[in-house]
């Protein structure tokens, strides 16, 4: 954040790597009150425009196919407080500046510590099989498990399984494949994923978590026993349940071979609150 006398007077040049702005200051003035009086609505349209261009999200540290820890990255985004008391400081003077975005860290919740510790002891499981051949709804299986795989709740949190798994579409790489809908079976985008969330279901009921939403399908599922399932939709059902341990849980979801394998850890000191 520097004077600068090589702009034109009354400039603001805003840059970093991705980003370059030219503000004048009279450009956020009141014209028709007095120009003493900043027009905040369009100081806190410019944070936005820059928050969205410097914002980098941060990485939780996850577990390979391996069981090695993939370390954690930190995010960035925009320092607001910082960014407000350099404009002000700008708005009222009366020469130019040039500055570079002021950004701060965002933490991952999960980090390698944090991960290394619920790892240790597994608290629940379960496997469900599915044909292998049928290639569309195999791929579609694969990617709800991939979704999922890794994912960390924290003691008190909800897990959504449509929040985790967002929208099945084509352009995300889910294909048309069997589903159930009122009691016929028909096909769609994403057909088989019901299959992974029941499997899930079935991992997760145990006596720490709290299953919040489930519904079952309309005619029986061959993978799990009856009463057992978990139907899922976008724009309809979902799977929640809450974890009402001392501990974050870890879920652990592989599908490979025709096997849907989902394993679900947390630490050795984990108990019931």
């Amino acid at each position: 954040m520097v004077l600068t006398d090589s702009i034109s007077a009354n400039n603001l040049i805003i840059s970093d790597i991705d980003v370059k702005e030219k503000i004048i200051r009279d450009d956020f003035t009141y014209r028709y009150i007095d120009s003493i009086f900043m027009n905040t609505d369009k100081l806190y349209a410019l944070m936005d425009r820059l928050e969205e261009q410097v914002y980098v999200p941060p990485i939780n540290a996850s577990l390979d196919d391996s069981w090695t820890i993939v370390p954690e990255k930190h995010g960035y985004t925009l320092d607001r407080e910082g960014f407000i008391r350099f404009f002000y400081q700008f708005f009222y003077s009366d020469v130019s500046f040039e500055m570079k975005v002021p950004k701060r860290k965002i933490y991952p919740k999960v980090d390698s510590e944090l991960l290394s510790d619920i790892r240790s002891k597994e608290i629940g499981n379960y496997i469900t099989y599915y044909r292998k051949s049928n290639k569309e709804r195999s791929h579609n299986i694969y990617l709800a498990a991939e979704a999922i795989n890794n994912t960390v709740v924290f003691p008190g949190e909800e897990f959504s399984f449509n929040k985790v798994v967002g929208k099945r579409t084509v352009e995300k790489g889910y294909k048309r494949a069997p589903v159930i809908v009122r009691g016929e079976l028909s096909e769609d985008i994403g057909g088989g994923i019901c299959q992974v969330s029941s499997t899930l279901f079935n991992a997760v009921n145990l006596e720490g978590i709290r299953i919040v939403e489930r519904y079952s399908h309309s005619r029986k599922v061959p993978y799990v026993p009856p009463g057992k399932d978990a139907t899922v939709s976008w724009w309809g059902p979902d799977f929640i349940f809450k974890n009402e341990y001392s501990h974050p849980i870890l879920i652990r979801a592989k599908a490979i071979d025709g096997k849907m394998v989902i394993r679900i850890f947390s630490s050795e000191e984990v108990k019931i609150n």
